[in-house]
């Protein structure tokens, strides 16, 4: 595919099919991405003491990472969505198709689920040494924070399915650009047009 020399400040909006495809793949992709991001930073806080550990960034770390990965895999209109079969042609050592499948519950259990995912709950009440009543007692055990081996396999996960859709990303993209060079300046020229974000200077 021809490459402009320059970055252009402006584009026509393209509404294919082809191109609203390639749009989803490329939100997979920063999906994935950001999946791998939550996944560095929580295997960094994970390295600290216990007693140093801050519970509130890890679970939002670990959510966040569980909610994006589940995203990925939505069907979509135009299905583009990834499948268990992507994730097993991924190579990642182990069951990894019941790893993928174990994230799922996690997600759903950490997001959707009718307790309280972080402690559990119990209420009692203490007796006076005749064995009358005394009074309620409200305690809790704590749930485990995420572990570092769980965050690793989930990371590698992540890294490997960006990869795979890297790869149909560029096939995709060339397809789009292909079908874009058939139509006329005047057709081009009656599409919306939409800004094109600067890249950031380098400092």
């Amino acid at each position: 595919m021809t490459q402009p020399t320059t970055a252009p400040s402006s584009a026509r909006l393209l509404a294919t099919p082809g191109a609203l495809g390639l749009a989803d793949l490329v939100a997979i992709f920063d999906d994935l991405q950001f999946t791998l991001k939550c996944c560095e930073r929580l295997v960094a806080e994970l390295e600290r003491p216990p007693a140093r550990l801050d519970a509130v960034l890890i679970e939002s770390l670990w959510v966040s990472a569980l909610n994006s990965y589940a995203r990925c895999f939505r069907t979509g209109d135009r299905g583009m969505g990834l499948t268990v079969e992507d994730v097993k042609a991924t190579e990642v050592p182990g069951e990894i198709a019941e790893w993928h499948e174990l994230l799922g519950r996690i997600r759903d259990f950490s997001i959707d689920g009718p307790v309280n995912p972080r402690e559990d709950y119990s209420v009692g009440v203490s007796q006076t040494e005749s064995g009358q009543a005394a009074g309620i007692v409200i305690t809790s055990a704590v749930r485990p924070l995420v572990d570092d081996v769980t965050v690793r396999q989930t990371g590698r996960l992540a890294f490997e399915l960006s990869r795979l859709v890297d790869e149909r990303i560029k096939d995709h993209q060339q397809k789009v650009f292909t079908a874009a060079e058939r139509m006329t300046p005047e057709q081009l020229s009656e599409l919306p047009a939409i800004e094109v974000a600067a890249e950031p200077e380098s400092q």
